[in-house]
């Protein structure tokens, strides 16, 4: 459709006057000559081929929701305790800025005064999930921890665990870990389903 001029390397459009359109690389950039509200007109077309698009979010979990009683032990601390299991989670995706005491206290104390701490963990499973590109599987964030706070807790858990986190230790000893070589879990490409 578009006939390529060697001399300036862009696209136009055959038989077209106007100034040649930049390379489209996914950041704006607007022609010295040429403002945005020209483009999409019959004459000048909007700008698309080559844009960079942002992941999609298509990475399956490592193990369902309802598959958290294949863990006991962390099923249980998540049932009984689920301040220590997001601590541990929330210390992980935030790369250790802040310490699984003070993630656990905060969680505590949202729980006893609303009754919602909810809330404040499906933040963190969105966080996860951007971090490892996961879907938003079964349902939205908030609705899977509204819902089933204990399964999804230990979802997370044994997510992080999968991709190599020993989970009781906290970030920075799991990053001391692996600078004096100790291999983390590899991981699958497209995570692995149980």
């Amino acid at each position: 459709m578009y006939s390529s001029n060697a001399s300036d390397g862009y696209p136009q459009k055959p038989g077209s006057s106007a100034p040649p359109m930049p390379p489209v690389d996914g950041i704006p950039v607007q022609p010295m000559n040429q403002s945005y509200a020209n483009y999409g007109a019959p004459d000048n077309p909007l700008p698309t081929a080559g844009l960079h698009a942002r992941p999609i979010n298509n990475v399956p979990w490592s193990f369902r929701l309802f598959s958290c009683f294949d863990d006991v032990p962390t099923c249980c601390l998540s049932f009984w305790c689920p301040c220590i299991t997001f601590g541990r989670i929330a210390e992980i995706a935030d790369h250790g800025s802040v310490s699984c005491p003070v993630h656990g206290a905060i969680y505590t104390l949202i729980s006893l005064f609303t009754g919602c701490a909810c809330c404040f963990s499906c933040l963190y499973r969105t966080k996860i999930r951007q971090q490892y590109q996961l879907q938003e599987d079964p349902c939205a964030d908030c609705l899977v921890h509204f819902c089933c706070e204990s399964c999804a807790l230990t979802q997370e858990y044994r997510e992080l665990e999968r991709r190599g986190f020993d989970m009781s230790v906290g970030w920075h000893e799991n990053m001391q870990r692996q600078d004096r070589g100790i291999p983390m879990a590899p991981v699958p490409p497209g995570g692995m389903m149980r």
